[in-house]
C-alpha cells in the first residue's frame, strides 16, 4: 500500500474506491468520494470536495469542488474554484479563485486567474484568461462551443459568444465582446469610445430641491411636467 499523510484524520473522509499515490499529503477538512485518483506527490490542502476525479502528480488543490473532472500534474487549483463534470485541466496550469469550468479542456501551461466562467470550450496551451471573462455558451435553447488556440491572451471582462473560434496567438483586448471567428495572430478590440469632459458639473443634472417643487426638470427647460405636493407626474 502506498504511503501518504493524512493530517487531522478525524475531519477527513476518503472513500474505499479512492486510489492514493505515494507522498500525497491530505490536510484537514477534506472529502474525497467515489472512484477518485490522487497521484504521487499531490497536496490536498484544507476544505475540498473531490468526487470521481483525477488529481495529477504534484498538483495542489485548495478549498475547491472537483467533480467528475481531472487536474494535470503540477497544476494548482483554488481557492474557491469549481471544476464541474468533464472539466479537464492540463499540466502546469493555474486555476484561481472563483473560476468555474464545465465540459471544457484547458491546455498545458494555461492560466485562468480569477472570476471566470469557462463552459463547453477547448482552450489551447500557454494561454492567459483574464479576470471576469465569460464564455457565453448558452443561447437560451442550445449550448454552443468555443475553441481558443494556443498562446492567446484574453483580456479582462471579455465576453466570448459561442459558437466561436479564436486562432493561435490572438490578443483580445479588455472589455471586448467577440461574436465572430478570429484569424490567428489577430488583435481584437470592441468598446464604446471613452468620453472625457472637462467639468462634470456642466453636464450633470440639477439637484432636486424644494425650490422647484421636487421636480426633476430644470427651471430653464421647457415645461413637460406638472408637480403637485412635491411629486412629479408627467403630462400625457
Amino acid at each position: 500500500m502506498a504511503e501518504f499523510r493524512v493530517l487531522g484524520g478525524a475531519t477527513v473522509t476518503i472513500s474505499e474506491a479512492t486510489v492514493i499515490g505515494e507522498d500525497v499529503t491530505i490536510f484537514p477538512n477534506n472529502v474525497i468520494e467515489g472512484e477518485s485518483d490522487i497521484a504521487r506527490g499531490a497536496t490536498i490542502y484544507p476544505n475540498n470536495i473531490v468526487k470521481d476525479s483525477k488529481i495529477g502528480a504534484g498538483a495542489q488543490i485548495t478549498a475547491s469542488v472537483i467533480e467528475q473532472a481531472s487536474v494535470g500534474g503540477r497544476s494548482t487549483v483554488g481557492p474557491f474554484a469549481h471544476l464541474r463534470p468533464k472539466a479537464t485541466v492540463g499540466e502546469g496550469c493555474r486555476i484561481g479563485n472563483f473560476v468555474e469550468i464545465k465540459n471544457a479542456s484547458i491546455g498545458d501551461g494555461t492560466k485562468v486567474g480569477h472570476l471566470t466562467y469557462i463552459g463547453d470550450a477547448t482552450v489551447g496551451k500557454d494561454c492567459n484568461i483574464g479576470c471576469g471573462v465569460v464564455f457565453c455558451n448558452y443561447d437560451g435553447q442550445k449550448k454552443h462551443r468555443t475553441v481558443i488556440g494556443d498562446r492567446c491572451f484574453i483580456g479582462s471582462n471579455v465576453n466570448l459568444v459561442a459558437p466561436i473560434k479564436i486562432g493561435d496567438g490572438c490578443f483580445i483586448a479588455a472589455g471586448t465582446t467577440v461574436t465572430q471567428d478570429v484569424p490567428p495572430g489577430s488583435f481584437v478590440i470592441g468598446r464604446s469610445k471613452q468620453q472625457v469632459r472637462a467639468d462634470r458639473r456642466k453636464t450633470a443634472p440639477p439637484p432636486i430641491s424644494e425650490s422647484n417643487g421636487g421636480c426633476e426638470t430644470p427651471p430653464s427647460a421647457p415645461s413637460d411636467c406638472a408637480c403637485e405636493q412635491g411629486k412629479m407626474s408627467r403630462k400625457e
